[in-house]
């Protein structure tokens, strides 16, 4: 490789490599992250055939996670953290240190120095946020309870990583250049609180200057109307406070860039910024993990399988088991506890800057490097397979309601309602979920009169709608018990407002062996599901994107001229099937036959 065209050829390489092996994983219903790392795998010196510059490389990948740390602070928000504190926060300070006493342990175990311990049980103890935030995309939970309370434990993870990641040179150096246990001592304290105060005299001037400074640059910026000026800037400010934090006040990239993104995050271009930043930061974090990928050493896969069987096993039990065991304690439902703990049973990026950090300054192997990226690579490969047992452990346990109500008996009550009906209701509606689309349906069902009971699993919503006059219960719709306080028996409809299609199937099931005749309306997010919810006999399964679009044509005919009754009939007939079906014209473009012209 010739010296002048070493960039390109790597950029090219590395995205042409990546962009394969991350269709075929895609195409096989894995992550794209797993086609990257084995893109690095591919073009790594572990492999034969073309390698690029792997230092030049990992130069490029330290601007993705610049990128990457930016992205994360830009949409920090203590807000979505509050809201979850009650489980998120206990429960990831508790998961992460056991977590990394498994592995620190596990390190130990194999004759390894404390230092390589200490970085190897980080590791191996924190999820990987773009793994987390996809699967619950995929299952569309992103906007439910169950989503906040993982998007706040993640939260409370990449934080601790960033306070790692300012602390641990400091302390391993202290631990590294002590010769006595009372110089040792006094040495780490004083390493460790000159750290802290450069780290607080950093954040102080980006809250002072920063928080003022930065905003004002990008309103300037967009009265340009330059839209690559605005990019330019969300770029310099990013990689330029990174930098400058790092040679003014010693903190790492990744703080620098946090903090950046934070401080923009406070202002009302922080969509904007988010958006024009989205595309580098996807680019650069695929040459993040493609970089990780080079670094994996297929040997440690092949010469010692036993360790990295060992250590995927720390990650799921110190993830996903502690995590599920936790959300329980701190009384979540076990079904949805069993869900996030699947979807916490992988570690990534987080993981990646550990270990780089830990062979950066000398305490941690190659050997312990490759066995944290095959260890990633492992348990991602692994995730979906991990959900589906989960799956068919939740449905055995729902089929055994008094072992279920036993497992869950430490959990605080589960039912708590208004002043319902004094009698038994009738001819009633029993609405489930009461977030964002549910409250405008029990607002319709207020102003027409109509008598409905909701049912919740925030008590925050539940007490809410007790002051509104609501009738309500607060509890899981699946959990034995909780549906008969809505006497499904003599009601005439059932309304599944929550987003997750799993939780509708139960329910579905629960509420038909009361009442075979009941009308079901339900909430998807896919067309798949929605066949699915027909075969069921569900008589309205509406998608949203589906549902908008009809309100979307609807007020463009009346604008366009048309009156009321013809704008009504169009969309009537939409909805009646005088459309081709989103099925058929899908795999006319899959085929690339073009649709008959109507």
């Amino acid at each position: 490789m010739h010296p002048e065209t070493a960039l390109l050829v790597t950029l090219a390489g590395a995205f042409g490599v990546a962009f394969v092996f991350g269709l075929v994983a895609a195409k096989l219903r894995m992550p794209p992250l797993v086609g990257y790392l084995l893109a690095g795998i591919a073009l790594g010196p572990s492999s034969p055939g073309f390698v690029v510059d792997v230092a030049l490389a990992g130069q490029l990948a330290e601007i993705g996670v610049i990128l990457l740390m930016f992205g994360v602070g830009l949409h920090f928000s203590p807000g979505d953290l509050m809201r979850v504190r009650h489980i998120a926060l206990p429960g990831a300070l508790l998961q992460m240190p056991v977590a990394f006493g498994l592995g620190a342990w596990l390190a130990l175990s194999w004759g390894w120095a404390p230092g390589g311990a200490v970085v190897f049980g980080l590791s191996l103890s924190v999820a990987s946020t773009v793994v987390v935030l996809r699967v619950l995309e995929d299952r569309g939970l992103l906007d439910s309870v169950d989503g906040r309370v993982a998007v706040g434990w993640l939260v409370v993870e990449d934080l601790a990583v960033v306070i790692a990641l300012v602390l641990l040179p400091a302390v391993l150096e202290a631990v590294g250049s002590t010769t006595s246990g009372a110089a040792g001592s006094g040495g780490l304290v004083k390493v460790v609180v000159v750290t802290i105060l450069k780290v607080a005299a950093f954040i102080l001037l980006m809250g002072a200057v920063g928080r003022r400074a930065v905003p004002w640059l990008l309103t300037h910026v967009v009265r340009t109307g330059s839209r690559e000026l605005f990019t330019l800037a969300v770029l310099a400010v990013s990689l330029g406070v990174a930098v400058g934090a790092s040679a003014l006040f010693g903190v790492s990239f990744a703080l620098g860039a946090f903090v950046a993104g934070v401080v923009i995050s406070e202002s009302d271009l922080s969509y904007r910024a988010g958006a024009d930043a989205l595309p580098m930061q996807d680019a650069f974090a695929v040459i993040f993990f493609v970089s990780a990928g080079m670094l994996i050493d297929l040997q440690v896969l092949q010469q010692q399988p036993l360790k990295v069987a060992a250590t995927v096993g720390v990650i799921i039990v110190g993830n996903a088991v502690v995590s599920t065991v936790l959300m329980v304690l701190l009384r979540h439902p076990l079904g949805a506890s069993l869900r996030l703990g699947a979807s916490l049973g992988q570690i990534g990026e987080f993981s990646f800057i550990l270990a780089a950090l830990g062979v950066s300054l000398g305490v941690l192997t190659e050997e312990g490097r490759s066995l944290i990226l095959a260890g990633a690579l492992c348990t991602i490969v692994l995730n979906p397979a991990l959900f589906w047992v989960v799956g068919r452990i939740d449905g055995w346990l729902s089929s055994k309601p008094a072992l279920l109500d036993r497992l869950e008996r430490q959990k605080a009550p589960r039912l708590i309602t208004t002043d319902l009906w004094a009698v038994t209701p009738s001819r009633h509606a029993i609405l489930v979920g009461y977030g964002r689309v549910g409250r405008t349906i029990g607002e319709a069902f207020q102003r027409a009169g109509l008598p409905f009971i909701a049912i919740d699993q925030d008590r925050r919503v539940v007490d809410a709608m007790r002051m509104l006059g609501v009738n309500a219960v607060y509890g899981d719709a699946t959990r034995p018990g909780i549906l008969d306080h809505t006497h499904p028996e003599t009601a005439q409809l059932l309304v599944i407002a929550s987003p997750d299609p799993y939780h509708a199937r139960h329910i579905i099931e629960l509420v038909r062996a009361k009442n075979a005749h009941i009308d079901i309306i339900v909430r998807t997010h896919a067309d798949t599901e929605q066949e699915l919810f027909e075969q069921l006999g569900v008589e309205k399964a509406l998608m949203g994107e589906r549902e908008l679009a009809f309100g979307m044509a609807y007020h463009s005919l009346r604008s366009a001229g048309c009156d009321d009754d013809r704008a009504d009939d169009v969309i009537q007939q939409l909805r009646g099937g005088g459309r081709m079906h989103t099925r058929e014209f899908t795999s006319m473009m899959l085929a690339n036959e073009a649709p008959p012209r109507t």
